[in-house]
């Protein structure tokens, strides 16, 4: 038997040793109606016990810095997804199935995260992605034949429909064809995860701060979101998860309002819809040439009223749900200094913490989840902020890790700045 696993383990047990007095059990979730596909809200997801922030919880005790061992042992008490960004069909089937079997025996959902759709991140930090469409359709299939029939939550391409290949500038995509491409594997992506009885599939829309509802409505049903379980936002990001759950509602009564009656396309509805940007002085969210150019939270009641107004109450049952990364929010979004020509804001951020915990009961009608999304002390990659260089001037000129590398400092503060503050996962 490795020394590590058994290491690792009095690791976790000498620091619950001296967090268990004053700990609470959780309170009993209130199950809900679901068929295979859905999430009921006593669901519990997988905890990988070889986590990264485990490890460091074992390097952490070794080194004597006790304080940050227990909040790492902390953070490796609660789930964290499973990234899919690489490997042969063979390989990524194997890997998956792996992950299933060990989900199966502690009876818990893991969450699987499939990054590999061909052109990812306009080829900057993050860049890679399948050879071509061809074999990203057999790796995705290689994905759900890993799974089987067991039950997972899938999220499907995190940026691949906020960030098209039309919009990486420089020409990327001048006839459209990349684009294109792009929607036609996402959809097929979601249709072949579809088939498994008992997977719950949320494709990625990006972020709060990012495109419109009428935006992205545009392209979640271009991509055949409306097939899905739902959208999943936020991934790898910081926004509030109060906003995120206001702009989350939007999207979803979007969606609702483009696809059910009136006149014109779903498309062309879509771009009547409010958002994050709308305002009395530009009543046309989405609408090139017609919306404003800010994000000021203190006006979206506006798009409140324009929803009230345009959609009405609809049943939950009846619109699109969501999941939310909160790995990284507890503190909310960076405010960065005028100094910087290129904030990078999305890349690292200083000071954040770790946000609201992994959970399936999360008390709204909409919202199917709150999840560790992104690997909590994984680099976004190296951040300039606009500077020359060397290094990042927000980490006193530290060159960041390359991005999904671990850098303990990154894990250490967010752990330390979480809110709530960490506490043991009971459930584990």
């Amino acid at each position: 038997m490795s020394r590590v696993k058994p290491i690792r383990r009095l690791a976790v047990l000498a620091c619950a040793a001296v967090a268990v007095a004053g700990l609470t059990p959780q309170a009993t979730a209130t199950p809900r109606p679901v068929n295979g596909h859905q999430l009921a809200h006593s669901t519990r997801f997988y905890v990988d016990p070889n986590s990264k922030a485990a490890r460091q919880a074992v390097a952490d005790l070794r080194a004597g810095h006790l304080a940050d061992a227990r909040n790492m042992a902390k953070l490796a008490s609660w789930p964290e997804s499973f990234w899919l960004t690489e490997g042969t069909p063979r390989q990524v089937r194997t890997k998956v199935r792996g992950i299933m079997r060990a989900a199966k025996a502690t009876h818990t959902v893991p969450v699987l995260v499939l990054y590999n759709v061909p052109g990812r991140d306009c080829s900057n930090y993050s860049s890679g992605g399948a050879a071509s469409a061809a074999a990203y359709d057999a790796w995705v299939r290689a994905v759900a034949g890993g799974i089987g029939d067991g039950k997972a939550l899938t999220i499907v391409e995190p940026d691949g429909l906020a960030l098209l290949p039309r919009d990486c500038g420089n020409g990327a995509d001048p006839d459209g064809a990349r684009t294109a491409e792009r929607l036609s594997s996402i959809k097929s992506a979601i249709k072949t995860l579809e088939r498994r009885p008992s997977t719950s599939v949320y494709v990625d829309g990006g972020t709060s701060n990012w495109q419109s509802p009428g935006v992205i409505t545009q392209r979640l049903l271009a991509a055949g979101a409306d097939s899905a379980q739902g959208v999943a936002l936020n991934v790898s990001n910081y926004q509030p998860t109060d906003q995120l759950n206001q702009y989350a509602t939007w999207v979803s009564k979007c969606i609702h309002y483009a696809t059910h009656g009136g006149t014109g396309t779903a498309e062309s509805r879509a771009t009547d819809c409010a958002g994050q940007y709308y305002s009395a002085s530009a009543p046309n969210d989405g609408k090139p040439g017609n919306s404003v150019t800010f994000e000021d939270p203190s006006t979206w009641h506006w798009s409140d009223a324009w929803y009230d107004s345009h959609v009405g109450t609809v049943p939950a049952d009846q619109l699109t749900h969501y999941v939310l990364d909160t790995s990284r929010n507890g503190l909310g979004a960076w405010t960065a200094p005028d100094k910087y020509t290129d904030d990078e804001h999305w890349c690292n951020a200083p000071g954040r913490g770790v946000g609201v915990r992994p959970t399936a009961d999360t008390g709204r009608p909409l919202a199917d989840a709150y999840l560790y999304v992104k690997i909590i002390g994984e680099s976004d990659g190296t951040c300039h902020r606009g500077t020359p260089g060397p290094g990042d001037p927000e980490y006193g000129g530290v060159e960041d890790p390359p991005a999904g590398a671990w850098w303990p400092d990154f894990a250490h503060t967010l752990a330390r700045n979480a809110r709530p503050s960490l506490e043991w996962n009971l459930a584990h």
